[in-house]
């Protein structure tokens, strides 16, 4: 523990260096990875859970929840394995694997070749990372459109799209930003499946390493760090969405 205060996580069986040196050579890849899987998953999930709890019963609706249950019990790495061959092997339209092109220098990589290599990595994971926040919302919205407020926004004659943009929204937004947040330990989960099909050269890829165990910790002491991060901006935000929360006790 003196050390890990110290900055200094051991060193790394497999290649011979400092773990923080390992780590902070693959994090930024891994960083690129999460956060675009993060956002794009996110704004998806909650704009897909709107539009199907507004539209309760109907085809739409079915729609979405039926794809939102198949991707539930899909696997990651079948999902990325099912990338490869539609987009890489049969279209050619990205590589299949690695962050960058082989054989060429990391001062010669352009900006456009680390998009391709990192599009389907990042795909996989917002594919699959739509699934909790969507139906959260949906079920969220049918329970705000139930309620009594929306009975007598209805009442004075308010507009459909009027009561989605400023009751449905704005009451959904909590709940939907806690479980954003809190997926920070599921997305690292599904990033090292992602990245070890890919062959990304990320964090997840360096936990497949068998017997590394000074790596092993440094990068789940990193994943910890990702989690309680994740806790603590979903709080402050809260404040800034909700003043009632900011008051506390005096709300």
């Amino acid at each position: 523990f003196k050390a890990i205060a110290k900055g200094d996580l051991g060193r790394s069986m497999i290649y011979r260096r400092d773990v923080v040196d390992v780590i902070s050579e693959r994090f930024m890849a891994s960083l690129a990875l999460m956060l675009v899987a993060w956002v794009v998953s996110g704004v998806l999930g909650f704009i897909l859970g709107i539009v199907s709890g507004i539209n309760e019963g109907k085809f739409i609706d079915k729609f979405i929840r039926g794809y939102c249950y198949v991707l539930i019990s899909t696997p990651t790495f079948w999902i990325g394995i099912l990338l490869i061959i539609i987009f890489s092997v049969k279209l050619k339209l990205f590589p299949t694997g690695l962050g960058v092109p082989i054989g060429v220098l990391s001062d010669e990589v352009t900006i456009s070749s680390l998009i391709k290599h990192l599009t389907l990595p990042a795909l996989t994971l917002s594919i699959l990372g739509v699934a909790n926040i969507c139906l959260h919302t949906r079920e969220k919205v049918i329970e705000i459109l139930s309620s009594d407020y929306i009975l007598f926004a209805k009442a004075r004659g308010e507009s459909k799209k009027s009561i989605v943009f400023n009751h449905v929204i704005k009451n959904v937004a909590l709940p939907a930003i806690t479980l954003q947040f809190l997926s920070f330990s599921e997305l690292f989960a599904g990033t090292v499946f992602a990245e070890q099909v890919f062959s990304y050269p990320g964090l997840g890829q360096a936990t497949g390493l068998k017997g590394d165990l000074p790596l092993l910790m440094g990068i789940v002491i990193i994943s910890l760090i990702f989690v309680y991060t994740g806790n603590l901006i979903a709080d402050l935000i809260y404040m800034l969405i909700d003043p009632r929360v900011k008051g506390g006790s005096k709300a």
